[in-house]
């Protein structure tokens, strides 16, 4: 049974609330910043030097505080299916809050490895599922291309983070960094979370897609018509395992790349602050390939696009060896967002077209988990390769393995036949 909402004894409303919950929802998804490593690594030189720790014990404990993060992260999808996005958007972002606070007082190797574990369950994990899940019930013929969008929004507002961050840092120091960011959660998500999320569009006498109560509308569901399966069965599904490794593979490659990105970026001929600049045109390619897979989701197989996304991370692996000042640089980062922004829309897409949304919290649950996993083990993974094999170069040579082994995986996803589901709107 879906969660009763408390908007659930609101009059029906003329105007589609979708959109504003997704503008929310990508005010929510940027929030997560913070807990990003886009957002930590403008930390790490701080954190080296306040703490007295290694490059490699920093590493060390964001591997296990991010490990750590994923392994909490199982039972959070199917609290959200229980209880709502609006509650969980509250509840989340308030611990999200203490878990920055805890990070503003971390003293040593064991509480930055604690400060880690939640800031990443807490915000790259699961602000980031529920600010995705508000939006999927909202949309269904149009829910690649809302999504998309929604994720496009979410990489360009995030894209301020470590510019803000590092502009904190810099003015007050790192720790009270930590407390503004605390704040600014609160400020932001709790009230987006209380006053503007709305669970189902019953909830409120609407459709999916804005479509009138007065109109007789069917829409796609493979699952609609039957039992939909649990969380156990949809993640045993080969589809569903092909999928996961490539989002993997990803979040393994990209996470390693840009944690060590002012290093890679360094040895290229670039000083530490263009280096850090070239997070803005990967925020570009991020942002367009988001916005085109997203709608092309609603239309084209999924391994057609998984595929493309392995493709074009192996191009920007290619580019580590003979990266110079310039254009080649400018090539590189956007390859490398285009890599990342084309699987974005495609799991909160297509896993309610493969296995509908009765338990799709706790299914996207688990596929967040593989993803953040997978980074957790990119930095270290990076680090390794590049110590064994005498530079960056031969490590992304290495690294192109994994892409195209799963981009050739991809393209043995099925996709599964689609029935007609009615829907009825609460009165």
């Amino acid at each position: 049974m879906p969660p009763t909402s408390p908007s659930a004894s609101k009059k029906p409303t003329r105007r589609f609330l979708g959109w504003r919950i997704s503008a929310l929802a990508a005010v929510t998804g940027a929030m997560t910043g913070p807990g990003q490593t886009i957002g930590v690594s403008v930390s790490i030189d701080p954190l080296i030097a306040e703490l007295g720790l290694t490059r490699p014990q920093v590493s060390a404990a964001y591997l296990v505080g991010t490990l750590a993060g994923a392994a909490l992260l199982v039972p959070v999808g199917g609290w959200i299916d229980r209880v709502g996005t609006r509650r969980a958007t509250r509840w989340i972002g308030m611990a999200f809050g203490l878990g920055l606070v805890v990070m503003a007082g971390v003293q040593g190797f064991v509480t930055l490895a604690i400060g880690f574990t939640l800031i990443r369950w807490l915000g790259q994990g699961s602000l980031s599922l529920v600010s995705s899940l508000s939006v999927i019930h909202w949309f269904e013929r149009r829910r690649g291309l809302v999504i998309g969008v929604n994720k496009a929004a979410v990489s360009a507002l995030m894209s301020f983070i470590p510019l803000i961050l590092g502009l904190a840092i810099a003015a007050f120091g790192l720790r009270t960094a930590w407390l503004l960011a605390a704040a600014a959660v609160w400020l932001v998500v709790v009230p987006i979370g209380h006053f503007g999320i709305v669970d189902r569009p019953s909830d409120v006498g609407q459709l999916p897609d804005g479509v009138s109560p007065t109109t007789s509308v069917t829409f796609g569901d493979p699952v609609a018509t039957g039992i939909p399966p649990t969380r156990r069965q949809a993640i045993t599904q080969p589809r569903f395992v092909l999928m996961s490794l490539v989002v993997a593979t990803t979040a393994l490659v990209v996470t390693g790349l840009n944690f060590h990105q002012i290093s890679i970026l360094n040895e290229a001929g670039l000083s530490a602050t263009e280096a850090a600049a070239m997070f803005v045109p990967q925020v570009v390619g991020t942002i367009a390939a988001g916005l085109a897979v997203g709608a092309l989701a609603d239309r084209l197989p999924a391994r057609l696009l998984l595929t493309t996304s392995m493709a074009l991370l192996i191009g920007a692996l290619g580019m580590v060896g003979s990266l110079e000042p310039g254009w080649q640089v400018f090539v590189y980062a956007t390859l490398l967002g285009m890599s990342m922004g084309a699987h974005f829309p495609l799991v909160p897409t297509v896993l309610p077209r493969w296995f509908g949304l009765a338990n799709i919290g706790g299914i996207q649950g688990v596929s967040m988990l593989v993803m953040v996993a997978a980074s957790a083990a990119g930095p270290v993974a990076v680090a390794l390769l590049t110590e064994s094999t005498g530079g960056y170069s031969a490590a992304a040579w290495w690294l192109t393995l994994i892409p195209l082994a799963t981009g050739l995986g991809a393209l043995w996803i099925t996709e599964p036949a689609p029935r007609p589901r009615s829907y009825a709107v609460s009165r």
